[in-house]
């Protein structure tokens, strides 16, 4: 899995950049609903700028040095971003339970 996750990110700012525009739509759907008076899902920006901030360093890593195949960097930016984003969706889906979302 982390294989197929490293042809997908690495080397790949477009692919980066989809990730946060589509954390971003589930933002500002979010903002959209009932959702936006509630504290807790309004979190969703945070993983949309790292994804973004990371879409940048991929972007000048690539464009500084493309030939660089031991990335150190991935071992920090990787787990920040995933904890980030699990914490947003948790965070997210509670305030979304919260208001009744979970009724049909």
């Amino acid at each position: 899995m982390l294989e197929v996750l490293s042809r997908w990110l690495v080397q790949q700012p477009a692919h980066i950049l989809l990730i946060a525009m589509v954390i971003l739509a589930l933002w500002a759907a979010g903002r959209a609903t009932v959702l936006r008076t509630v504290p807790k899902s309004n979190v969703l920006w945070v993983p949309a700028v790292l994804w973004l901030a990371y879409a940048g360093w991929e972007w000048l890593v690539l464009a500084k040095s493309p030939e660089a195949n031991i990335r150190v960097d991935l071992l920090l930016i990787w787990p920040v971003i995933a904890l980030a984003t699990l914490w947003a969706f948790v965070r997210a889906a509670r305030g979304w339970w919260s208001v009744g979302g979970h009724r049909r």
